[in-house]
């Protein structure tokens, strides 16, 4: 069968750093943040990926192909898929990348002209848990399947289901979704922005995902007291007994 899809019209021990991308076989993964304007490192811990969010700041993710052939992208966050706002299922809509193409998801997906930014929050802010689903805050995974060869004559094209844009949270301010101390780090549903999409129609190779990609993330103090990053090293302060000067009033 075919699903109706989204393809965008534009463009061991502590973790290590590595390249700003979860690595996979077919895509790559990675995060952007849009408000300090630089890509967030990626640090392995116990064969997982993980990154550190600033709560409070705008991002969006960033899908970039490595394979030969079309690919049908299932973007999850939070365990919601970023389309439809569904419960992410493998068989969901997701967004198709050609060939050795890349692309950026900047949030949830509202219309086919539309999204509400992605933006890291404290968890009672996420989208997830304000609509009831907070049992998976923290993940964003993308399943990938490969396109079923073309046929030698033209079939009739059949639309299995239909994505239904996510709907919206309770008003959410991108201003107030800041993370409390300690609190796990979710994505909110932030301001509306325009980005074009058109719809096309992908038939798979097979019903599971020739490969999941899974990126992990929360703020760097719960990524530190996880034991997950490595806590910063504090100068240690050295006093001068001699600094000169005269002695000021109080």
């Amino acid at each position: 069968m075919k699903t109706l899809l989204f393809a965008l019209a534009v463009a061991a021990g502590l973790a290590h750093a590595d390249d700003a991308h979860a690595v996979g076989r077919m895509l790559d993964l990675s995060v952007y943040d849009r408000t300090s304007q630089h890509p967030l490192p990626v640090y392995v811990h116990q064969g997982r990926y993980y990154v550190a969010g600033e709560p409070g700041h705008r991002y969006r993710v960033a899908l970039r192909s490595q394979s030969g052939e079309d690919l049908l992208a299932v973007l999850s966050v939070d365990g919601i898929n970023a389309i439809s706002g569904q419960t992410t299922t493998w068989s969901q809509a997701g967004y198709v990348l050609d060939p050795l193409d890349a692309t950026d998801v900047l949030g949830w997906r509202k219309s086919l002209t539309h999204v509400a930014d992605f933006v890291f929050a404290d968890i009672g802010q996420s989208y997830a848990a304000r609509t009831g689903r907070p049992g998976n805050v923290g993940v964003i995974g993308v399943a990938l399947f490969r396109r079923r060869p073309e046929p030698s004559y033209a079939p009739n094209a059949a639309i299995a289901q239909e994505a239904v844009p996510a709907p919206a949270a309770r008003a959410a301010d991108a201003q107030r979704l800041v993370a409390k101390a300690g609190a796990p780090l979710g994505t909110g549903h932030g301001e509306r922005e325009y980005s074009a999409v058109s719809e096309v129609t992908f038939e798979r190779a097979s019903d599971t995902p020739d490969e999941v990609v899974t990126l992990y993330y929360d703020t760097r103090e719960n990524l530190v007291a996880q034991g997950i990053l490595p806590a910063e090293r504090q100068r240690p302060r050295r006093p001068d007994p001699f600094p000169g000067g005269f002695v000021p009033d109080p």
